[in-house]
């Protein structure tokens, strides 16, 4: 096992990647005939979210995105899972690499692509660009790009809730680095002292920036063990496995709707592209070519629908209809954004000060 893999739940998922980095996809366990009409609305939602970010991939060098993007492209599993098991008015919070949470959650794609080219019909106004997403009709209250910052405020949220006996769950998604930071240790100590109703979803992709685990934690601890010493709930598991990853989010929210306080949830998963725009990485030294093959043999799209063709679920003339209309909306998100007008200057101070 590599040393330099804190997380064993993250090891895990490498180890099972290694040995079977040969094959297109590893051994998955048949679907249950119950959770099929689910596996295939998994498998639409991550390939929606994964032609959207590849979109933003290719058009980026047009220079009418000017702001920075961080795609996930390689954990669409863990965003696709965790959102198909909470409620149309649960509540979700993220941080820079946001762009699944929110089209999981059930944003506004027109209005994510028009905040990305900072036009006035972004879901910001056009003011915050890729890191600072925002639906309140999808309950997906923002995105802020400094790390951690968030989970405080979707602790706050959750704390409200309680206080004025709401009943509905709060997801904060996170990265390992972000359990580093010191709000992350006083928001799960709030949180179970409180017994607040939420989620972190913590989606361990094994690097803050270019760090890798062996230089920020301890050889053996794993994430989840430092939030089961704030006393919470943990669960952790397959972060590229969609269905085992909604089976982990559907315990946590039965949980945390129940009453029983807090969970944390680890999901060990991977990025393929670089930390911080639409290009590869791989060469500038910080992780090599066989741990990032040895990941893409995990790709869970890939990997969803070979279980769904194990198991004769899969139609293929349909999904093919489907990702032509996704590809349209795609397309017509892009043309709609380029099209729409800048914030006009007058408005430049507009949110920036409270009315007296």
């Amino acid at each position: 096992m590599p040393r330099h893999l804190a997380s064993a739940s993250a090891a895990a998922a490498l180890a099972t990647a290694t040995a079977t980095s040969t094959a297109m996809t590893p051994m998955t366990p048949s679907i249950p005939s119950a959770q099929l009409e689910l596996a295939t609305s998994l498998l639409r939602s991550m390939e929606r979210i994964r032609l959207v970010e590849e979109a933003i991939a290719d058009r980026y060098s047009r220079q009418q995105m000017r702001c920075p993007v961080h795609l996930s492209i390689g954990q669409e599993a863990a965003a696709a899972g965790v959102c198909a098991a909470l409620r149309a008015d649960d509540l979700a919070m993220s941080g820079h690499r946001s762009h699944a949470h929110y089209l999981a959650k059930g944003g506004n794609l027109d209005a994510m692509i028009a905040e990305m080219h900072g036009r006035a019909t972004g879901c910001c106004g056009g003011r915050g660009g890729s890191m600072h997403l925002i639906d309140r009709a999808a309950g997906f209250l923002g995105a802020v790009p400094i790390v951690g910052s968030t989970i405080p405020i979707a602790t706050g949220l959750a704390f409200a809730d309680k206080q004025r006996g709401i009943q509905r769950v709060t997801v904060a998604f996170l990265g390992d680095a972000a359990t580093e930071e010191g709000v992350f240790h006083e928001s799960l100590n709030f949180a179970q002292l409180h017994r607040l109703p939420i989620i972190y979803a913590c989606e361990n992709n094994l690097y803050s920036v270019y760090s890798p685990m062996r230089v920020r934690q301890p050889d053996t601890r794993a994430i989840h063990q430092i939030a089961a010493g704030h006393g919470l709930r943990t669960l952790h598991g397959d972060g590229n496995d969609a269905l085992a990853v909604h089976a982990l989010a559907s315990d946590a929210a039965a949980s945390a709707r129940a009453g029983e306080g807090p969970v944390f949830l680890e999901l060990a998963t991977y990025r393929w592209r670089e930390h911080c725009g639409p290009g590869w990485d791989n060469h500038i030294g910080y992780r090599t070519e066989e741990e990032y093959l040895a990941w893409r043999a995990l790709d869970p799209i890939a990997r969803l629908q070979k279980r769904l063709t194990d198991a004769h679920a899969f139609d293929a003339t349909a999904y093919a209809t489907e990702i032509k209309a996704i590809q349209v909306e795609i397309d017509r998100a892009f043309a709609a954004a380029e099209a729409a007008p800048f914030p006009a200057n007058a408005s430049m101070a507009d949110h920036v000060y409270a009315a007296a």
